[in-house]
């Protein structure tokens, strides 16, 4: 096996940063998940949610693609293993869905129409009431049963058939006797009968509904007059009185039979929710369509029972409110992260590294020269911008000298010029004033639980607070309306501006005053520059904490 077949093979990792993913966490996972690759594990970087104009810029800068959204922590049908979608049609006979079943050691069919759309759902024991049910269900079933399909099922040749055949679906062998046929009443029924010309053109003349001859190769001109005269159809048999007895009542046609509104699995639905279905009903195997109602295959219980959720890596995060839904159904093998540990716990123990830097990147930079795998230059500018991004080109007080010696690395490996590089990135990043208010505070928003208190705290990066001049009152409807949407106790926006050094602060909720407590203003206008204040993580969340805390 070649690596690319090793490598697609296997499950793929999920590698992901947080909601409202900024530059470093998308960047981290695009990263690490290259890191992984160079190490043989089939690692996919993820996002979850819109990327920013400052990442997007950078990835277009550096030829690198946006990550795929990941929704859903959970497996979907799709997801899991499930098998393969052999299917039968509605014309089928019963006996040729019997044979089917043995021959794919299947215990049930879904029917399908000309382009694979599941109209109905046949089962061993829908087939196994054909013979256990009241001769009523046989005789009702044979009356709307084709001389074709009878033919077929008993391996017979059709001599005649008619378009008026009349049947009501009953059975009749005869037998010889010393009265001939008189004892027999066969008006519209189907009639078994051996080799004897004037008992079958007597049979006919009393009305038989069908004529199936056993041991016999052909049919007299006589008899075959006599069945024209009255609408019953002929068949020679390929089987002796008894099989043909047997075998007859498995012509019917599948149609006839099939459950028309079997359950049925999108292959989007969760594994996990499709299994409490499958405990509220009684059978074995379902089948799994997709949006447009066509077969993709079919799950039974010990599916469900065997698969496991998806392989997950947090980087720029570790706790379960940021990250991908239902996260902590996951299987998560690692975490790559800068931040406070918080809320975070698994059932398996985890590989954790968690240092005191100001970028996730610079980790993830520092785990390369570890391995000795080589950072190419196109992956290197993609690190710097981040650590550049998330140290707020070093001003931060979150900034290490590691950090500044790995951007210093990155910068060298990609030909870049830091402060240059910088300059051009953040007037990208303060761009994001000329979209919608809402999109601008949403982008980078962070959702945290402090002692009971629902809070989320935005952070947009501005050339200058005096762009928000005017702007107020829209700001604080905005954060009023995002209050109630999302059933918070405190929402805050921080305007940070790198230029000038320092952050300006909207609040809103039942709990605004703690905002207003931890960053006063002096102004009898309000809203000033907090000058010094720039990382969320290390100065904004401690004072906030703090005070509501108390």
């Amino acid at each position: 096996m070649s690596e690319l077949e090793r490598l697609t093979s296997q499950e793929p990792v999920y590698i992901t940063g947080h909601r409202h993913p900024d530059t470093d966490s998308v960047v981290s996972a695009i990263a690490y998940a290259f890191f992984k690759r160079a190490l043989g594990i089939r690692a996919v970087p993820c996002r979850l949610g819109p990327l920013g104009n400052e990442t997007k810029y950078l990835l277009e800068r550096f030829g690198f693609e946006e990550p795929a959204f990941l929704a859903d922590a959970r497996k979907t049908l799709k997801e899991i293993e499930t098998d393969s979608p052999i299917a039968i049609t509605a014309d089928m006979t019963v006996y040729e869905t019997i044979q089917k079943m043995h021959e794919e050691e299947r215990s049930s069919f879904a029917v399908t129409d000309e382009q694979q759309k599941v109209i109905g759902y046949v089962s061993k024991s829908d087939l196994a009431n054909i013979g256990l049910s009241d001769t009523a269900t046989g005789i009702e079933l044979l009356r709307h049963t084709s001389a074709e399909d009878i033919a077929k099922t008993i391996s017979g040749k059709l001599v005649y058939d008619d378009p008026e055949m009349h049947l009501n679906g009953k059975v009749s062998i005869v037998a010889y006797s010393e009265n001939g046929t008189d004892q027999y009443e066969v008006k519209d029924r189907i009639v078994i009968i051996g080799n004897d010309p004037a008992a079958q053109k007597s049979l006919i003349e009393k009305n038989a509904g069908m004529i199936i001859i056993v041991w016999a190769a052909s049919v007299s001109d006589e008899v075959m007059e006599a069945a024209k005269a009255h609408h019953c159809p002929l068949i020679l048999s390929g089987h002796g009185t008894m099989n043909t007895s047997r075998y007859i009542f498995f012509s019917p046609r599948v149609e006839l039979i099939m459950r028309r509104k079997p359950t049925i699995f999108n292959e989007n639905e969760f594994a996990e929710e499709a299994g409490a279905k499958m405990a509220r009903t009684r059978f074995r195997c379902y089948p799994v369509i997709d949006d447009e109602g066509r077969l993709k295959g079919y799950v039974g219980r010990s599916h469900i029972l065997s698969y496991k959720n998806k392989k997950i890596i947090l980087v720029d995060h570790n706790e379960f409110s940021q990250s991908v839904k239902a996260v902590e159904k996951a299987q998560i093998l690692e975490v790559v992260d800068h931040h406070r540990i918080n809320d975070f716990a698994t059932s398996q123990p985890v590989s954790f590294r968690n240092e005191i830097v100001g970028s996730t990147a610079t980790i993830i930079a520092t785990m390369f020269r570890e391995n000795q795998i080589p950072i190419p230059a196109g992956l290197a500018g993609l690190l710097l911008g981040a650590v550049l991004s998330d140290t707020l080109l070093f001003q931060s007080p979150t900034t290490t000298k590691k950090d500044i010696d790995t951007a210093n690395l990155l910068a060298a490996i990609a030909d870049l010029d830091i402060p240059e590089f910088g300059r051009e990135m953040f007037a990208v990043s303060a761009a994001n004033m000329k979209q919608s208010l809402q999109e601008t505070i949403v982008q980078d928003i962070k959702y945290y639980d402090i002692s009971g208190c629902h809070t989320m705290i935005s952070q947009c990066m501005v050339s200058s607070v005096r762009a928000l001049i005017g702007r107020e009152k829209e700001i604080q409807d905005c954060l009023e309306s995002l209050v109630e949407k999302k059933g918070l106790d405190l929402v805050a926006a921080v305007f940070t501006s790198v230029a000038e050094e320092g952050s300006v602060f909207f609040a809103a909720g039942e709990k605004k005053a703690a905002v207003e407590e931890a960053f006063p203003d002096t102004s009898e206008v309000g809203h000033d520059l907090q000058k010094g204040i720039l990382s969320r993580k290390s100065q904004i969340l401690p004072k906030l904490t703090a005070v509501l805390e108390r």
